[in-house]
C-alpha cells in the first residue's frame, strides 16, 4: 500500500481534492497560491488556474463548473473557451473578522454545498469559525454552527444520514458525528465520533467510502487512517509527507485514493515531496462526490 507520487505539485497548501469522474480527470486547490488545479488521468498531465482569492474548497456542478469557497464567500467557477477560469459571487459571507476565508467543504448527498470558515492566523486559536450550507436557489449562506476554530473533515455517509466535521486544532482536535435529516438538510444529535488526541496526527481533510469507512487526513503524521461507522480504528496508511490534507476516492473504478499535501517553510530534506499528490490502494472503493445543481 505504499504511496505514489502522480504529482510533484510543491503546493504551499494543497486541498480539496475531487475526482471528476465525467472526465477522468482530479481537482484540487493550492489555498494560498489562489490556484485551481487538473490532472488528467490518461495523458498523465495538469493545468492550472488562478483565482482572484484564496480557493480554498470546491465541489463540481451538475451541469458543469464548479462552487467553491473562496475568502469572501462562495463562487461559481467557470472555465471559458479560452481557458481562462471566470469566477461570479453567488453569496457574500460576513466573517467575525476580516482575516478569514472558507477552509473545508463538500456536497452533502442532495447537492447541498457545506464550508465552513477560519481564521488565516489559525495559531490564535479564535473560535470564529462557522459552518454554513448552501443551496440552489438561495440567496444567502445559512450558518449551521458556530465557534468552530478550524473547520475541517466534513463527509456524509453513504445513506447521507450522518454528517461527520472535524476541528483541526490543536487544543480541539476532535471528530463529532451528527444525525442529518437529508430534506431539511439540518444536523443534530451532535455526539463524539473519534478524539484524535488518542490518535497520530490532527483530523484534517476526510472521505467516505462505500463501506461507510471515514478517512481522515491525520496532519503532521504523514498518515491517513480509516474509522469505521462505530468510530473503531481500522487502518492507517502511510504518505512520504508530513501534512497530508485531504483524500479523495478516484480512478475508472473508485478504488484509488488519492491525497493532496502541504509544502511547509523550511528545511524539507526529509520530506522533499511535501506539497505533492499522491495515489494510495486503500482496500476498498469510494463513492461519486454528489455535484451542485446551480
Amino acid at each position: 500500500m505504499s504511496a505514489e507520487l502522480i504529482l510533484d505539485a510543491r503546493n504551499a497548501t494543497g486541498e480539496s481534492p475531487v475526482w471528476n469522474a465525467r472526465e477522468q480527470a482530479l481537482y484540487w486547490v493550492d489555498i494560498p497560491a489562489c490556484k485551481l488545479h487538473r490532472w488528467d488521468l490518461a495523458s498523465a498531465t495538469s493545468q492550472s488556474w488562478e483565482a482572484p482569492q484564496m480557493l480554498a474548497c470546491i465541489a463540481a456542478g451538475e451541469n458543469g463548473g464548479w462552487i467553491a469557497g473562496m475568502q469572501s464567500g462562495l463562487f461559481r467557477l467557470d472555465i471559458d473557451a479560452q481557458g481562462v477560469l471566470r469566477t461570479e459571487q453567488l453569496c457574500h459571507v460576513e466573517h467575525a473578522d476580516p482575516q478569514m476565508r472558507f477552509n473545508d467543504g463538500r456536497c452533502d448527498r442532495q447537492g447541498r454545498f457545506w464550508a465552513g470558515t477560519m481564521r488565516l492566523d489559525m495559531a490564535a486559536g479564535i473560535a470564529d469559525g462557522v459552518l454554513y450550507r448552501y443551496a440552489a436557489g438561495d440567496t444567502a449562506a445559512t450558518a449551521l454552527m458556530h465557534e468552530l476554530i478550524v473547520p475541517n473533515g466534513l463527509a456524509f455517509s453513504p445513506d447521507g444520514r450522518t454528517l461527520y466535521l472535524s476541528d483541526s486544532h490543536p487544543t480541539v482536535q476532535t471528530i463529532w458525528a451528527f444525525d442529518y435529516d437529508i430534506d431539511s438538510g439540518t444536523p443534530y444529535n451532535r455526539r463524539l465520533f473519534v478524539d484524535m488526541n488518542q490518535y497520530p496526527g490532527r483530523p484534517d481533510g476526510a472521505a467516505v467510502d462505500a463501506e461507510g469507512g471515514y478517512w481522515i487526513c491525520a496532519n503532521d503524521a504523514g498518515l491517513i487512517h480509516r474509522f469505521t461507522p462505530d468510530g473503531r480504528l481500522d487502518r492507517s496508511l502511510a504518505v512520504p509527507v508530513k501534512k497530508p490534507t485531504m483524500c479523495a476516492f478516484g480512478g475508472p473504478n473508485l478504488d484509488t485514493l488519492f491525497v493532496t499535501s502541504i509544502r511547509p517553510a523550511g528545511d524539507l530534506t526529509d520530506q522533499p515531496l511535501a506539497g505533492g499528490v499522491f495515489a494510495l490502494n486503500p482496500g476498498v472503493t469510494g463513492l461519486e462526490e454528489p455535484r451542485f445543481a446551480f
